[in-house]
Formats: structure tokens, sequence, C-alpha cells
């Protein structure tokens, strides 16, 4: 018993090590909810290219220790708007694909002052990122506004997702992009926000004949039968009422 708890502990650990390649390590379906702060002493300084996709993700603090970053992958994670991006100045590609990124323009703006060399980014299979992966919903022209939006951002773009940047997408971006911001419908206010008003007491009767102590008007039988030829409505109001 005692030996098969050992080896199954064994191969838990074997999951956690690693894969080592020259400046590149990855450290894949480790079930990692955050950066290990053992890897990032160990190889922070000497790391460019690290690949921590199929965990779950949900920040990414200890990252910032991996000083020399060029390429960060982060696929399949649960990494949403809450996020806080660090500073990489030589990091030139970011893979988000299919996290829960919904907000896309703020992250946009985190990417704009933190990675200021990044030319490459993917986040298909996120809500952000409006296709046929994300919405059913979404068609082509979502997709096109999708990605003038972001080139107006980041306009240094040579990848975004899966399709190089065209010179004529960065034509569009500059000419479309400052309009393209994303409205978000606004939430239903409840009737506890409704600022309560005096009560009103309208009525379409003159002032003068609201009050009921000055009532002037009179009951009585008419031998006259309305069948809708002529307007009788005018008979019964006095001169002082106009």
């Amino acid at each position: 018993m005692e030996d098969s708890e050992k080896k199954e502990d064994d191969q838990v650990q074997s999951l956690l090590v690693p894969v080592i390649q020259g400046t590149q390590l990855s450290l894949i379906g480790a079930d990692l909810i955050s950066v290990p702060t053992g890897l990032c002493e160990e190889y922070g300084q000497v790391i460019t290219r690290l690949d921590l996709s199929f965990n779950s993700l949900r920040n990414l603090v200890g990252l910032e220790s991996f000083s020399s970053l060029q390429e960060l992958i982060l696929d399949n994670n649960e990494i949403d708007d809450q996020v806080r991006i660090p500073n990489f100045t030589q990091l030139h590609t970011l893979m988000l694909n299919k996290n829960k990124i919904t907000d896309l323009e703020v992250l946009l703006e985190q990417l704009k002052t933190q990675l200021p060399a990044l030319t490459y980014i993917s986040l298909l299979g996120n809500i952000a990122c409006p296709n046929e992966l994300s919405s059913s919903d979404k068609d082509e022209e979502d997709y096109k506004r999708y990605r003038y939006l972001v080139l107006y951002n980041l306009p240094k773009l040579k990848f975004l997702d899966s399709k190089q940047v065209t010179r004529k997408e960065r034509e569009e971006s500059k000419r479309k992009g400052a309009f393209l911001r994303v409205v978000k419908p606004m939430e239903a206010s409840s009737d506890h926000d409704v600022p309560s008003s005096p009560t009103s007491r309208y009525t379409p009767l003159p002032q003068e004949v609201k009050d009921g102590g000055n009532h002037q008007g009179t009951f009585g039988q008419c031998r006259y039968v309305y069948y809708g030829r002529h307007s009788e409505g005018n008979r019964f109001i006095r001169n002082n009422d106009l």
C-alpha cells in the first residue's frame, strides 16, 4: 500500500516538473491556479519563452520575475477581465486563446502600456473576440470591426489571431478605429434607483372646477336621444366653464 501511494506522489510531482529546452520553459496541464513561486525564482532571469497552457490560472502574479520574456503562451486557462498584465518590455508574442476575457477595451488599455513591443496576439475563443468560436450569432462583419479596433489601439501588430495583418486593414483601422468603441448596454435600473417624486394630483379639469365645493354640474333627465349624427357634448357646458 505504501509503495503504491509513493508511486502516485511521484507521478503528481512529475507533472509539476517543467520541460526546459534552452531558454524555453513549458509547464502544461498541471492544474495550476497561480504561477509557482519556485518557478519564478529559479528560471525568471533566463527564460524567454514561457508556455503555461491548459492550466487553471486566474492571475499572472509572479510573472514579472521573467524579465527577459519574449513569448508568453496562456491558452486554455481561466483568465478573465480582472487579470493584471505585468510590464514586459521585450515581449512580442502573447497567446490568450480560450480564456474568459469579455471586455476588449480593458484588455487593450493594458496591452498598450504594459507590452510596448507586442507584434503578435491571439484571443480566439474569448467572448471579447467576436467570431464563431465564441458565439454563433457573430458574423464576418463583427470580426472585421474587432480587428480594426485592435489594430487601431495596437498599430505595431503584424499578426492578430490566426491571420497576418494586411495593409488594407491598417488603413481601415486608422480611418474607422476611433469610431468602433464597444458600447455596453446599460443595466436596467431597479425601482429603488428611481427617485421618488411628490404625489401628483393631475386632472384635466380647469383649476376653478377642481374643488368639489364649487361644482356647478347638474343632473336630470334629457328628452333627447343621441344617435351620433350631431355632437351633443357642448349642450352641458356653461359659459363660465369656458
